[in-house]
């Protein structure tokens, strides 16, 4: 015969706190460096953006160029670029339901 499986009745429906705390995503810490760099790319591409949308009103006749491909990959035609916000709200739903 299988063996008893143990069953714990919550109190309330609610979980303890301390398994609460179990699946809590562990906090990260950022060196000073790593700030730096974050700030360093995020106020460039800034400044790229802003370069890019006065190339396209015509303020500026020089500046970034933004590439097109001439001849496209004919087995990149039926790419579709991943949405990484949807793709990282599955994840974190499908944690939560795991984790229920």
């Amino acid at each position: 015969s299988p063996a008893q499986k143990l069953v714990f009745n919550r109190v309330n429906g609610k979980r303890p706190p301390l398994l609460l705390q179990q699946y809590s995503a562990p906090e990260e810490c950022y060196t000073l460096a790593h700030e730096e760099n974050v700030r360093f790319v995020y106020e460039a591409w800034q400044q790229v953006e802003q370069q890019l949308d006065g190339s396209r009103s015509g303020d500026s006749a020089c500046g970034p160029v933004q590439y097109v491909e001439k001849n496209p990959n004919p087995g990149l035609k039926n790419f579709v670029p991943i949405d990484l916000e949807e793709w990282w709200a599955q994840q974190f739903l499908a944690k939560i339901e795991n984790c229920s």
